[in-house]
């Protein structure tokens, strides 16, 4: 998976269903993105965007090129956006701090290292085991001209694993013969709405995992990953 900034907890349920979680960052950047954004409750109604504002956001760089305009200026602006939580939300300096760890996990301006940062600092928060490679540190030379649902296969037999697991939305991009050439299943993992009380808020689906981190406990988020997690081998029929 691409690595995203703070993502939604459907993210933390596929983390939690591997053994192993690859960080996609060799293809071509795409700005606006889940790469350097994310969505909490906006203080009035709705929700708002908390972004990472890059010093290079463009489609002609690799996403393991994004670098971080200024790493200080995120975390001040990300903090400042959650602190309308502060009074309402139970878990307010649970969550700040999170973020101060998260933050505090990169020494380098780049964007990759900072949203795994992110994500080892939730899956240590949640009690989620995080074991994870990043793909520009593999060193694999890639066939020219790979289709997008080509790079999993791929990555997958060199890798030498024996299973691999998309999220279901996905499911379209995905010939299963490619799978079953490498001798490699084929599985996803669907994610069903989790609904959390946010008080005096109208409660937003699809948030960041901030937001489900400021309403709920880590105990109360693991059983949400357990009931609304399902994982569904390949069928004809699920493509």
């Amino acid at each position: 998976m691409q690595p995203y900034f703070f993502p939604y907890l459907g993210h933390f349920s596929l983390i939690n269903a591997v053994d192993q979680w690859i960080v996609f960052d060799v293809t071509q950047y795409t700005p606006k993105t889940w790469m350097n954004r994310n969505r909490i409750l906006h203080p009035n109604a709705g929700w708002q965007y908390v972004t990472v504002p890059l010093a290079n956001a463009s489609i002609s760089i690799k996403t393991s090129e994004a670098r971080v305009l200024s790493l200080q200026d995120a975390r001040q602006a990300t903090l400042a956006k959650l602190a309308h939580y502060k009074k309402k939300a139970p878990y307010f300096n649970q969550v700040v701090e999170l973020v101060n760890v998260a933050f505090d996990g990169v020494t380098d301006d780049s964007l990759v290292n900072l949203n795994v940062s992110a994500l080892s600092a939730v899956c240590d928060y949640l009690n989620i085991k995080f074991t994870f490679k990043v793909c520009s540190h593999l060193n694999l030379e890639y066939p020219p001209n790979l289709k997008a649902g080509d790079w999993a296969p791929f990555i997958c037999q060199q890798l030498g694993a024996q299973e691999y697991v998309n999220p279901m939305g996905g499911r379209e991009i995905f010939n299963v013969g490619d799978f079953e050439k490498k001798e490699i299943a084929l599985y996803f993992a669907e994610f069903s709405e989790f609904k959390y009380t946010t008080k005096s808020y109208q409660y937003e689906p699809h948030l960041s995992i901030l937001d489900v981190m400021m309403w709920n406990s880590p105990d109360e988020i693991s059983e949400a990953l357990s009931v609304h997690t399902s994982i569904k081998p390949y069928t004809h029929s699920s493509l």
